[in-house]
């Protein structure tokens, strides 16, 4: 986990007005769990309103997401955890996670705040789930960039 070349902390954005939809597998509790916890923090943090939705894994972020949306969403967050395993499933559905979340986000012209951990072991998920100890706060990050991104385009649009 390099963490390199992050951005530095910056002033917290006004999100206010905003509405947030937080879409996040099963798989995985702890960490998935702590994803969401994350992006809670930040959305409150920006004063956006959010809802979760639960979806059966990564593979099904896509459409619910692009649902979301649709419905009047003005930004998603996508959360889950797929870890490698013994098959050529893991890039199956992490490739299909990635570009049917970027698909929705070109489509809809809405942000979709990336929150997939794509991870060799379950270790390394828990360094990045934002929990007592961990290192990094993926789900944070992924509904700070959604939440951002969306009051830049509403400042292009007004």
């Amino acid at each position: 986990m390099s963490g390199k070349g992050a951005p530095e902390a910056t002033a917290p954005v006004d999100g206010s007005g905003l509405d947030l939809v937080v879409v996040a597998g099963t798989w995985h509790e702890t960490i998935t769990d702590g994803l969401i916890a994350g992006a809670a923090r930040a959305a409150d943090a920006a004063g956006a309103s959010h809802r979760l939705v639960r979806v059966p894994g990564s593979f099904e972020l896509p459409v619910v997401a692009k649902a979301a949306l649709e419905a009047g969403a003005d930004a998603v967050v996508a959360l889950g955890v797929i870890i490698r395993g013994g098959t050529p499933h893991f890039e199956f559905v992490s490739n299909a996670a990635t570009d049917g979340l970027t698909r929705v986000a070109l489509d809809t012209g809405k942000p979709v705040g990336f929150g997939v951990l794509t991870l060799d072991d379950e270790a390394q998920g828990i360094a990045r789930a934002g929990l007592e100890g961990s290192v990094e706060d993926k789900g944070f990050e992924a509904a700070d960039a959604a939440i951002r991104t969306a009051v830049v385009l509403r400042d292009l649009r007004a």
